[in-house]
């Protein structure tokens, strides 16, 4: 039987294990289910050789269900735990000594700033701990690329990370989440990739967690860099092409291990006759930093200059991003940021701007000091 089906077949009997429960969102204060330890298959080498990868769930349609195989766009996402996911998976056992440990249960457009804090204070506790030598992270992929990049920026370690989802639940025919996870732990769990920071291992690619994005709402082929990828997975094996020059983990000035709280952070976005209403809501709601999605080269129409300046005379940043998916914005271009003190978000999308800007401003960074972060990460 293939990798595939015996994924595919083990989802199928855990979704109908599950069927007519009530699925409920794990807050971010649940506890950690016990280690659940992926069945070993025969082995080149002893089990006691093998590195030791720790797999943490966190839900997304990696461990989604549909009703029938041919449900590959709709179906429940967050269904099947991580000792399912495993034990669907024999084949890790010829990779590494793979554990898991079920962190939440949740559809990743619901994670909060409260989620990538525990998350990020978990992936720092197993990277110190010696018996550890690299870690998955399964995630939903709607929000994968900011929970990857949050990591790469506060979780200081050489080890592996690799953070992986699927298009496709186990359920549906030609399923991505196998071989997806199967490369995840053969990256995590490689002495080549030691040092190279924080991953998104999907469709065979290995992508730098800065630069990629979900670009595609339904193909497997989902996940893009415009930078391109740092290497393929290959039946196993790491092919490196390129490395990441970004600051990330052990050379970041942001350390998970002293942050407790993130300010908040929004994002407004650019449009033909837009109002200037979600600015003023902000700030009064309290926003200490807004990201403007703008047009273009992060442009900001006229109507909005004023409401936007008034923002920043009143302690709000401003962070000026473009809505755009490729290309960067340039400083004192499209605006005299300069002038207005305002901050660009080079090619950092919006999403990402918001990630950046947050620590940021936890540490009390000047407009000047966040420049000069958008431009070394």
């Amino acid at each position: 039987m293939s990798l595939t089906s015996t994924f595919r077949l083990s989802l199928i009997s855990a979704a109908l294990a599950l069927a007519g429960c009530a699925s409920q969102a794990a807050g971010p204060g649940a506890a950690a289910a016990p280690a659940a330890a992926a069945p070993a298959t025969t082995a080149a080498a002893p089990a006691s050789a093998k590195p030791h990868v720790v797999v943490l769930a966190t839900g997304g349609t990696i461990a989604g269900a549909g009703a029938s195989a041919m449900n590959s766009a709709t179906y429940s996402a967050a269904k099947v735990p991580v000792d399912k996911l495993l034990a669907g998976l024999p084949e890790l056992g010829n990779i590494a000594k793979v554990s898991g440990e079920q962190v939440f249960q949740i559809a990743s457009e619901s994670f909060t700033n409260d989620h990538l804090l525990k998350l990020a204070q978990r992936v720092s506790q197993l990277a110190k701990q010696a018996d550890v030598d690299g870690i998955v992270i399964t995630h939903g992929t709607d929000t994968l690329a900011e929970t990857a990049y949050f990591l790469s920026l506060t979780v200081h370690t050489d080890k592996p990370i690799a953070v992986v989802g699927s298009m496709r639940p186990g359920t549906a025919l030609s399923t991505d989440g196998a071989l997806n996870l199967v490369n995840a732990v053969s990256v995590a769990a490689s002495k080549d990739a030691k040092g190279k920071g924080v991953f998104v291992t999907m469709n065979d690619e290995i992508n730098t967690a800065r630069d990629v994005n979900k670009d595609i709402n339904i193909q497997t082929g989902a996940f893009q860099s415009q930078w391109g990828p740092l290497g393929m997975v290959v039946e196993g094996k790491n092919y490196w092409f390129r490395a990441p020059v970004k600051r990330h983990t052990n050379q970041s000035e942001f350390n998970i291990d002293s942050i407790t709280a993130l300010p908040q952070v929004d994002i407004v976005y650019a449009y033909g006759n837009v109002q200037h209403t979600a600015v003023n809501a902000l700030v009064a709601g309290g926003a200490k930093a807004i990201v403007h999605a703008g047009t273009g080269n992060g442009s900001v129409a006229d109507r909005m200059v004023k409401p936007l300046q008034d923002a920043r005379a009143k302690g709000t940043v401003i962070v000026r991003a473009s809505r755009v998916p490729y290309g960067f914005v340039l400083r004192n271009a499209e605006q005299p940021d300069d002038k207005y003190d305002w901050v660009v978000a080079h090619d950092l999308r919006p999403e990402k701007a918001r990630i950046l800007t947050m620590l940021a401003l936890a540490k009390g960074a000047s407009t000047q000091e966040l420049q000069r972060m958008f431009w070394e990460y």
